[in-house]
């Protein structure tokens, strides 16, 4: 039976769908999507695959114009969203043949209708980790680079985790960490950190396009218990903090920033408090987003984690490419 697409405008039902899957991440629920899309100024297309009533993928596509060309994206761009891409529904039972099947036949009607809807001449999809099949894309011509993450295992127990770390780190968390101060993060926290994360980043000379409005966003739409945030004071002064994000108990480490110029290892020890708070909240899984810098590696590597991978998809010609890298500038 052939896979039909639709496209769903109902966020409950998205998000009802969405909690069925183990291959999902908090950027895929409805209302993040939507929230992106008013801030990159594309127009979301969330489809939604069928085989005759039954569900069988998700996979949210974000369509970007620039003069006469329309471009396809999931994520979109410029926000820190790691990953998108396709989410199976209802495999678990399936066989593997029957699974890769079907696998194939969403992708492929999905990508089908993005072409009969839109003809972007350049697509940009990242999976995420837990999809693990991203052969239909290749066969359909998409060029393909592994890119890769980190994920910390939460399930053993605050001695036990901390033993797994380096013993630099180790070492820096048993220091004396007098005058910081890490409580929760309230809206006008958030925004502050974020305007720090943005400072941070303009000070390295490297893009960063987030911005507290759209964080402040996020907060509004999304239901209490996926963001969470953390503020740091030395002295009671504000020196940091750290916005994360939960779905399914992962907790995916979004923005952060800190003062590195205190005598007090602010960083190691917002990171540490992060993760204390996730296990107390029940979680298993911490992803640090992002294992491809070298100088970051370096630092995360610290933690122990379990290195992950995933795959940056594309699609259109080398003019295209280009294109779309001086339409990221110029927006």
């Amino acid at each position: 039976m052939s896979i039909d697409v639709e496209e769903m405008a109902d966020g409950a039902s998205w998000n009802e769908l969405l909690a069925g899957s183990d291959q999902a991440s908090p950027f895929h629920r409805y209302e993040f999507l939507t929230t992106c899309a008013d801030h990159v100024g594309a127009r979301l297309h969330p489809y939604v695959g069928y085989r005759g009533q039954e569900p069988v993928g998700l996979f949210p596509v974000f369509e970007m114009r620039k003069g006469p060309f329309a471009a396809a994206f999931s994520p979109p761009p410029d926000l820190k969203v790691h990953y998108l891409g396709p989410v199976p529904l209802n495999a678990g039972k399936l066989k593997p043949r029957k699974r890769e099947q079907r696998n194939r036949r969403f992708v492929e009607a999905v990508l089908g209708a993005v072409d009969r809807e839109f003809d972007p001449r350049y697509v940009n999809v990242r999976t995420n980790p837990a999809y693990d099949d991203e052969r239909p894309f290749l066969w359909a011509g998409y060029d393909a680079t592994p890119r890769y993450t980190y994920v910390l295992d939460l399930t053993a127990d605050e001695g036990d985790l901390l033993a797994t770390f380096s013993k630099s780190l180790r070492r820096t968390l048993r220091t004396d960490a007098d005058g910081l101060e890490i409580s929760r993060a309230d809206a006008g926290e958030v925004e502050r950190i974020i305007e720090e994360a943005a400072a941070l980043h303009e000070r390295k000379d490297a893009d960063y396009n987030v911005t507290p409005s759209f964080v402040s966003s996020l907060l509004s739409e999304l239901p209490d218990g996926v963001v969470h945030a953390h503020v740091c004071r030395y002295e009671g002064e504000f020196c940091g903090g750290e916005v994360s994000l939960e779905h399914d108990g992962t907790v995916y480490g979004w923005q952060s920033a800190a003062d590195v110029s205190l005598p007090v290892p602010v960083y190691d020890l917002m990171y540490w408090h992060a993760f204390r708070a996730a296990k107390a909240r029940g979680c298993t899984a911490y992803d640090l987003l992002g294992a491809n810098n070298p100088d970051l590696c370096t630092y995360k590597a610290k933690f122990a984690p379990e290195l992950r991978r995933y795959q940056a998809l594309n699609r259109g010609s080398w003019d295209m490419k280009a294109a779309a890298k001086l339409y990221k500038r110029l927006r």
